[in-house]
This record gives C-alpha cells, sequence and structure tokens, in this order.
C-alpha cells in the first residue's frame, strides 16, 4: 500500500530530545598533553573576572527547583563543579556548562512576569494578565511543560489559583512549542497565538530532509553520549533537554495549532492579551522561518524569544538546515534598539537569564547586535578579497575584535564563528570556491583510495599521522586518517588513532555542537553505532502535514531508477476537506499539484484526509481502508503497486564515519 509513514525531525532542538533510553556508559581516554596545554591557553584568552551571568542566574529566584520532582536526567550533570575545569573540556564550554547549572527554579522576571528555568533546554514564562496568565513558549516536552506549570502554580507569590489563559509560541522550533499540548490539557479554553506561517514553518521546514537531519542530530546533540567530563557536558542554550521523569514518564513533543498568527501584514503588530499590551515583532528569516519578539510597554520589558541569549546562535546548524539570515538578524536586532532602547528596563527570553537596567540592556543588544553583523560583514569582506569556503572560519575567527572576544554573551557554544562564516559564504556565493580542482572531485570512496595509494599506502600514512597526533597536530590527522579509514575500514590501527584524533578534537572544541560531534565520531568508529538516534515527531504535528507535503516527502523516497518505467497519473480526491490533487509519475520523478477538479487520469483515489493522518499515525493502512469501504480507487489500481514498488525506505542509522565490522571494534573497554 502507499507508504505514507514519514520519519520527521521537527528541529535540532527537537530530534535530539526524543530518543530510547541509553544504557551505553563511556570512560573516554583522558586529554593529552597538548589538548591540555591548548585548552589552558585558550583560557587564558577568557574574562573569568566578569561574574554578571553567575549573578543574574540568582537574581530574583523565588524558589529552588526539586529535582526529584522535576527532570531526573539533572542528576547526571553532578559532575560539573564550581571550582575546577576539566582537561578534557575546552574552559569556556565548561564555564557554561557551570553556568547552566545554576539555573534551577522559579524566578521573577519583573513585576507580573515569572519564569521557570531547569527543567527543559528553555524557559518558560508566566506574564500575568486581567484574568489569568499569559504562558510564553512552552519548553520541549508536554512532561516538561506540566511539571513547570505546576511547580509555577504551587510557587508563585501571587495569582497561584487563577487559571492560564492565553499561551504565545515565539518560533517555529520545537522547544517553544513542544509541551503545548500539557498547557491544553490543564486549561482547555485557553487561546494559542503564535507568529505568521507557524504551523506551516513548523511541519514543513524539515520534513523532506528529515531523515538525514534525524540522524545527523544525533550527532550535533550527543544523542548517544552519557554526561561525564569525557562525553556530554552541556547543551550550549540551556543545560540539557528534557527527556523523561520518575512520574511523567518519558517526554513527547506535542502540538496545538494557533488560534491567531500574528504580523501577517507587517513588521509590527499591537495587541492586547487579557489586558496586556504586547507590540509584536517579525523577525522570520533570523532564528527561524516563522518568528517574533514581543515588547510589553506596561513593564517596559522586551521579550527576545531565540534572538538573543548568552552565546552566539547557529546561522547554519549542523545538523542540517536552510541558512539564516545574518544580516536580517543584525537589522532586526537594532530595529527593537530603535524601537524601545530608550524605554526597556528589562530583556529576557527563551533562553539564559534577564538582563536588567536600560544600560546594560542596551549595551547587551548593541553587542548582540554587532556580533551577528560582524559575522555577516567581515565573511563577505574576505570573500571579496579571495579567500575561499575552506579558510573563511578561520580567517573571521583571527578577525574578532577585542570587544567581541572579550565578552561571554557573543561565544559561540550553539553557533561557532568558523562555521557560522561558512554559512554566510554560502548564502552568497554557493559551495565552490572557483578553483577548478574542487569542481567535480571524485567521489568520497574513490577519492579516499587513490589518495592513499598517492601517499604510499596505509602503513605510510599511519606512521605519518601519529606523528603529527604526538604533536597535537589533529585537525590534519583528522584530514588523512579520515581518507584511510573510508579507503580501508578495516585497518584497526588507522581507525583507533582516528578516533582518538576526533576525541581530543572534541576535548578542545568550545562548541556544544563540535564537541558532540567529534566524540560521536570517535564512538562510532570505536564500537558502531548505538540506540539512541532520534524518534519520529508527535502525532500533534504529524497530524497538521498537508496533502502536498506528504506527497512532496513521497516523492523524495522514489528512486528514479526503477520509477522511469512505471509512469502513471492520478487524482488523489480528499472528500472530507474538499481537496483534489494531481500526482503524476514521469520521467523518474512524482509530481502534485492541487486542482480545482479532478483531470483524466490513469485512476483516481477517494480517502478522506483525516484517514490518510491515521495512515501517517499507523493508525490504519490503506488496505483496510479499501476492505471497509472508506476509500475506493476507480480506474487502473496498479497505479497504488506502481508507486510503492518505486519508494525506498530510509535507513534511519545510515553510515557517518565508518563502522567497525563485526568483531572489528577498537577500544571497547571504553564502553560499558
Amino acid at each position: 500500500m502507499i507508504a505514507l509513514a514519514t520519519l520527521l525531525a521537527i528541529s535540532t532542538q527537537a530530534t535530539a530530545g526524543h530518543h530510547e533510553e541509553m544504557t551505553l556508559h563511556a570512560k573516554g581516554k583522558p586529554a593529552t598533553q597538548q589538548t591540555i596545554e591548548i585548552n589552558r591557553a585558550y583560557s587564558k584568552m577568557l574574562n573569568w573576572q566578569d561574574r554578571d551571568a553567575f549573578k543574574r542566574n540568582q537574581t530574583r529566584l523565588i524558589k529552588p527547583l526539586s529535582w526529584t520532582a522535576a527532570n531526573i536526567m539533572r542528576n547526571d550533570y553532578d559532575f560539573i563543579k564550581q571550582d575546577s575545569i576539566a582537561d578534557t573540556v575546552n574552559p569556556s564550554l565548561y564555564r557554561q556548562a557551570q553556568l547552566n547549572n545554576t539555573a534551577a527554579g522559579l524566578y521573577q522576571v519583573t513585576d507580573g512576569i515569572y519564569q521557570v528555568r531547569g527543567t527543559d533546554l528553555s524557559n518558560i514564562t508566566f506574564i500575568r494578565g486581567e484574568s489569568g496568565w499569559i504562558a510564553y513558549d512552552v519548553l520541549l516536552t508536554r512532561q516538561a511543560a506540566e511539571i513547570s506549570t505546576r511547580f509555577f502554580l504551587n510557587s508563585v507569590p501571587e495569582g497561584g489559583d487563577l487559571p492560564i489563559v492565553a499561551m504565545i509560541y515565539s518560533h517555529s522550533h520545537a522547544d517553544h512549542f513542544g509541551g503545548s499540548r500539557a498547557i491544553k490539557n490543564l486549561f482547555p479554553n485557553i487561546k494559542v497565538y503564535a507568529p505568521s506561517n507557524m504551523t506551516k514553518e513548523t511541519v514543513d521546514e524539515n520534513v523532506l530532509a528529515g531523515n538525514a537531519m534525524s540522524r545527523r542530530a544525533a550527532y550535533q546533540y550527543g544523542s548517544t553520549l552519557t554526561p561525564s567530563k569525557r562525553g556530554l557536558v552541556d547543551a550550549g542554550l540551556g543545560k540539557a533537554m528534557s527527556t523523561s521523569s520518575s512520574e511523567y514518564g518519558k517526554g513527547d513533543i506535542t502540538f496545538v495549532e494557533p488560534d491567531y498568527n500574528l504580523n501577517k501584514d507587517s513588521k509590527f503588530e499591537t495587541l492586547t492579551i487579557d489586558g496586556v499590551e504586547m507590540i509584536f515583532i517579525d523577525t522570520a528569516g533570523t532564528e527561524a522561518p516563522a518568528g517574533m519578539a514581543t515588547y510589553i510597554p506596561s513593564k517596559q520589558a522586551l521579550w527576545t524569544g531565540e534572538m538573543m541569549y548568552h552565546g552566539m546562535h547557529n546561522i547554519y546548524t549542523l545538523r542540517g538546515a536552510k541558512v539564516r539570515d545574518t544580516l536580517k538578524w543584525s537589522k532586526d536586532i537594532n530595529t527593537m534598539i530603535n524601537a524601545w532602547g530608550s524605554d526597556i528596563e528589562v530583556l529576557f527570553g527563551s533562553h539564559s537569564s534577564p538582563v536588567w537596567g536600560n544600560k546594560t540592556v542596551n549595551d547587551f543588544m548593541k553587542l548582540q547586535r554587532d556580533n551577528y553583523g560582524f559575522v555577516h560583514n567581515q565573511t563577505l569582506r574576505l570573500a571579496n578579497n579571495g579567500v575561499v569556503l575552506q579558510d573563511i572560519g578561520d580567517a573571521v575567527v583571527n578577525a574578532l575584535p577585542d570587544s567581541i572576544q572579550k565578552a561571554w554573551h557573543t561565544n559561540g557554544y550553539h553557533g561557532s564563528y568558523s562555521h557560522n562564516a561558512k554559512a554566510v559564504y554560502n548564502m552568497y556565493l554557493g559551495y565552490f570556491d572557483m578553483n577548478p580542482a574542487n569542481l567535480n572531485p571524485l567521489p568520497t570512496a574513490e577519492e579516499s583510495v587513490k589518495f592513499v595509494e598517492y601517499m604510499g599506502g596505509i602503513e605510510s600514512i599511519v606512521a605519518k599521522a601519529q606523528k603529527d597526533f604526538d604533536k597535537g597536530e589533529y585537525r590534519f590527522v583528522a584530514t588523512v586518517l579520515n581518507k584511510a579509514v573510508k579507503a580501508e575500514p578495516g585497518n584497526q590501527i588507522a581507525r583507533q588513532l582516528l578516533a582518538d584524533t576526533y576525541e581530543q578534537l572534541g576535548y578542545q572544541s568550545e562548541t556544544m555542537g563540535w564537541r558532540n560531534t567529534y566524540l560521536s565520531g570517535a564512538q562510532e568508529l570505536r564500537i558502531g553505532s548505538q540506540p539512541g538516534i532520534p524518534k519520529t515527531a508527535s502525532p500533534d504535528v504529524l497530524a497538521e502535514m498537508t496533502m502536498g507535503s506528504l506527497l512532496d516527502y513521497m516523492a523524495v523516497k522514489v528512486d528514479s531508477t526503477v520509477a522511469q518505467h512505471k509512469s502513471f497519473t492520478m487524482n488523489v480526491i480528499l472528500p472530507d476537506i474538499e481537496e483534489t490533487y494531481f500526482v503524476e509519475m514521469s520521467n523518474g520523478n512524482l509530481n502534485n499539484g492541487l486542482v480545482k477538479d479532478a483531470r483524466q487520469s490513469d485512476s483516481t483515489l477517494y480517502i478522506n484526509k483525516s484517514d490518510v493522518t491515521d495512515i501517517v499515525l499507523k493508525k490504519t493502512t490503506l488496505k483496510e481502508l479499501f476492505d471497509k469501504k472508506l476509500a475506493g480507487i476507480e480506474g487502473d489500481k496498479t497505479t497504488i503497486s506502481k508507486l510503492q514498488s518505486s519508494m525506498v525506505s530510509f535507513n534511519p542509522a545510515f553510515e557517518i564515519v565508518p563502522r567497525p565490522e563485526h568483531r572489528q571494534t577498537v577500544d571497547a573497554h571504553l564502553y560499558n
């Protein structure tokens, strides 16, 4: 039957938080002397005297969070201490991990605005209205949102008996809407607000490349790594993602469709929600395809969503996503400064602690603005002087002004200067650097074989690589040994040395995603892929997919070498929503389009959209619907089998680094 079930990766932050229980415990190897020296040298560049962020993390704390009543995963990070820095962690990233470890409880942002922090990757905010509370950004999972909401209502010094009357999403990433079903279940009459195109972008952003994004997200977020000084240490944006609790079970991502979409026709929209005047500014195309920030005049408070936090965001996220517009990001922050800078007394958002005081807030915003502007403008300055894609990351890092380098809240914990600069380059100029040698290289496997041959064989490569490894020249060792292991996966000496190399590079990385990617690569080189790869998206999100989106996704699964011999045309009529799609398989490609009336075709499929959703959710099959006469097909019934036989199933654990064959693992003793 038609394979409509889809594997979605809804956002970098969503997929990585949704995985199987992990039983693997990794020890890891110690830092080499070279890594220790590199991290100590890096530490000397950091402004350790600035402890303001730690003070803000404790400002206006009303009630600490009890972890036994909240997220049990947090206990895994007790190894992070305030009085030491592990040799196996970049000192700046370790400091961010220390900072995020201190945020846990109910806080007052300002009069009538409260936040619960520390139960998830993001914060949940509650704003007092005339008749109840407005919940702003509702975490990643239903369980975390319910825990946090109950904790808030039981602990807030005023209004704990009032209902939540409205819910607002700042943008289309799952750690900001994933807990929505919990709020809706607790308060069924709630009204939901979201930026323009929120539902479409939530469903569509990562559907077509969802399997690849999901697999890559496992690397970026360290889904199979365990918390330790030689493993997972922090999520950059916050301590970690919610996964489970003893009382509420495994975390699941949910989605309640908005009742009202903001900023449809203008940059700004003013709306009064439960007596609270809010001015919404559209920020689509910055952190997310659909997004906004909010100024609350009565509180002199600016909610920035994900536009600003204590670190630098991804312009390109390693899991894979469309490149974000750095220049627009910088300009949107500047627009907020111009609109409200003279009045703002507190800046707060969905990650990190607030910033208080007009001058401090403006200084914070201007440095954030200039940081994104710097990445955009200096990347293009260098590119216009001939610096190519491979070199642009290092060149931008070398161009960092002292004021940005010394500020903690511009550091690359989530997005690095290096890969963000490459994203800007790629946005304007693409991947090709105009060097003819890079125009049409061999496929990676063939190239690796020739590379090994040219360098005198794998024994010669390993011997040279070992010498460079001993000198701490890990970047080139990683490059050359990657080709060696790809050419000869069974060479255990090369495999072991490459894994050791990735591990040391991970220990040196300031960016959370770099560390996790290196350490995940080392782990898979040593013992292969492990349970913990992200799972499918939630039923709430799957149910929002349009038929057009589903057909587009099916087209991605069509193997053209098979489909070229199985052409057909078909109408798909959805009586319950009164839509008709014309589907055509031609030239090995599956096309679809929404049409007014059915067209002449080989066959016509009648099926309700609600039943299509049930197929996606695996509640039924097309055969069952045919048997119950809830669906039917007229004309050439072989069109269904033609489509089915042309489609492939994606491998959710496809190979990223060469995995060891059976009984060919290396350093397996490091993993229990």
